[in-house]
């Protein structure tokens, strides 16, 4: 259906595609992935209007019809009271006007051949988009969705969550040739997510998808493009294959890197021996021999092997050092020493034209880490707003405690208009050398800092917002949705150091992974209140609900070989690697 040929494409600041090739057939549900910042939402936007851009190579578009997008910033007014029904409709209510107005015409047109083919172009658009079933079609698609009882609500009503599956329906019935979908997934909740993921499975077009989701990655997709550095990897298969073949790759090129380094200290060794002889020595030979040895170590060192997709590099996320603050407050006269809870609530309300949340009371213990989840549209951002801004008087801080806030409306805590530079200038680093250093691990490169901060991507603002409240002292830290936008590989770094961080951190979050790899317990909201659940008890109800009971054992099992056979690497067991691998290999065939 497409096919990409040697592209390359530049921005001022980075090459994002060099040399790039790849192929997306019909029919295939392809997945699009890669580190935030690489250039994917451009690359479909290339894909789409290949004539509005300016780039070396070709972009094939092979008898392509139409092309379905579902953007990631989807919102509707409150104010918009048509209802679900009535906006799946319209676009099929129009076909239907436009044959009645065509038929009206042919009663009186004197050119009743040229009414007769545009006529004919509108009914086999209805017959292509099945458009004569719509009705029935609409409420199947629903149902799919989990979304039945929703087809007569209005529109201003939904959910973010709900609007953004209603936007997935709208576009699949409407049966373009390609479907591209950037972040569906985002802000979606467990309940929408599964939704999300049925309507993908039953959809029988092409599909190409930007997701960082891993529940969407190991449940949805026939096809990998990997994008890294300016280049694509194309991998035909699931995501699971997908890591499989990478995690055995890893052990061949590990293995072949053990060899060659081998050979180089040998060779490297003689190099030393003999430009010492040559030192003392004053023959020519000695000088060409070291020469030729130089050359060959050169050579050597020119193809070691280099995998940019086997094994990216994680970003360091590194979270407020409480030991160091608690030192420094120390150090400071007067410092009055505070016990209790960093946060009590008590008897929380939220009232908008209907009650939203009651009777909410939780406290937060030093060092403890808790997920509030549950439905879009209960409250829970507006809940940690109000504890982030000492808004509500149902809300307490102990008053010694710093608050770091991660919004998933990034202005709330980036001024999308200031460059980089001067987003860190204003807490408190003096010099851009400085600033350079501190953000070199968040892999802000030099060249983009200077840039405004609106046109980074909503991962890379994530990761701007996380690097901020490192920056800090904070003790509490409310995190609103924080792996929206990440890539896989921003999510593991943030993983690692929401374990590693000392304080207290209260996380609203859709991200099932995140919750049960981090979270000491879980606040889920249910009938207009929050009970306290464990993590245990948590991970058992999403796999009741949405996955079979083998699938949490191989899940299980498949995480603990992949952990031994990364311990074999770090040994240099290779041997031992592969033969854990093997039976990796029967677990990932049964997933």
């Amino acid at each position: 259906m497409i096919q990409v040929e040697k592209l390359s494409y530049s921005f001022p600041e980075k090459d994002l595609y060099k040399n790039v090739s790849f192929t997306l057939q019909d029919g295939a549900h392809c997945a699009l992935i890669g580190s935030n910042g690489t250039g994917k939402s451009t690359l479909i936007q290339m894909m789409m209007e290949p004539d509005e851009w300016l780039y070396k190579g070709k972009i094939i578009r092979k008898d392509i019809g139409r092309i379905g997008y579902v953007s990631q910033f989807f919102k509707t007014s409150k104010e918009n009271t048509m209802t679900v029904f009535e906006y799946l409709s319209q676009y099929f209510v129009e076909l239907q006007q436009k044959n009645e107005e065509l038929c009206a015409e042919m009663a009186t047109s004197e050119n009743l051949d040229e009414v007769f083919e545009r006529y004919q172009k509108v009914m086999d658009e209805i017959d292509a988009v099945d458009g004569n079933n719509y009705e029935s079609n609409i409420g199947k698609q629903l149902k799919l969705a989990g979304m039945k009882s929703m087809e007569g609500m209005e529109l201003g009503k939904l959910s973010g969550g709900e609007y953004k599956l209603v936007q997935v329906i709208r576009e699949m019935m409407q049966m373009p040739s390609l479907l591209i979908m950037d972040e569906p997934d985002v802000f979606l909740d467990f309940e929408n997510l599964n939704g999300l993921r049925q309507l993908i499975n039953s959809y029988k077009g092409t599909i190409l998808v930007i997701t960082h989701n891993r529940y969407l990655l190991n449940n949805c997709f026939n096809k990998i493009l990997h994008l890294e550095d300016a280049d694509i990897q194309e991998f035909d298969g699931n995501f699971v294959d997908y890591n499989f073949a990478l995690l055995q790759r890893k052990i061949e090129l590990q293995e072949q890197v053990a060899e060659e380094m081998e050979e180089l200290e040998r060779t490297r060794a003689m190099v030393d021996r003999l430009r010492a002889k040559a030192t003392r020595f004053d023959n020519a030979s000695f000088g060409r021999t070291v020469h030729a040895k130089q050359s060959q170590l050169d050579r050597l060192e020119a193809r070691m092997i280099k995998a940019p997709f086997v094994e990216v590099r994680l970003p360091e996320i590194v979270l407020p050092v409480l030991e160091q603050a608690a030192a420094e407050a120390e150090e400071t006269e007067n410092t009055e020493i505070v016990s209790g809870p960093v946060l009590n609530v008590q008897d929380y309300r939220l009232e908008f034209e209907d009650m939203i949340l009651e009777n909410v009371s939780f406290e937060l213990n030093e060092g403890e880490k808790v997920a509030i989840v549950g439905p879009n549209g209960t409250g829970k951002t507006t809940l940690l707003r109000q504890i982030a801004n000492r808004s509500s008087e149902a809300v307490s801080v102990r008053p010694d405690v710093e608050i770091g806030f991660l919004s998933q409306n990034h202005s709330e805590t980036l001024n999308e208009d200031d460059t980089i530079y001067k987003e860190f200038e204003a807490l408190g680093f003096e010099t851009n050398a400085e600033i350079k250093q501190y953000l070199a691990p968040y892999f802000f490169a030099e060249d983009v800092l200077d840039n405004r901060i609106g046109i980074l991507s909503g991962g890379e603002k994530n990761l701007l917002q996380l690097a901020k409240i490192g920056a800090g002292k904070a003790g509490l830290l409310l995190l609103d949705e924080p792996t929206s936008h990440l890539d896989i590989y921003s999510q593991a770094a943030l993983e690692k150091a929401l374990a590693d961080y000392k304080g207290t951190v209260l996380m609203v979050s859709h991200d099932f992974y995140t919750i049960v790899n981090t979270m000491d317990y879980v606040l889920y909201v249910e009938d207009k209140t929050i009970r306290k659940m464990r993590v245990r008890s948590f991970r058992k109800m999403i796999y009741k609900d949405y996955f079979e009971q083998e699938y949490l054992e191989l899940e299980q099992k498949k995480k603990e070989l992949e952990m031994k056979i990364e311990d074999c690497l770090r040994a240099n067991d290779f041997e031992k690697a592969k033969a854990i691998s093997e039976e990796l290999e029967v677990i990932v065939r049964k997933m």
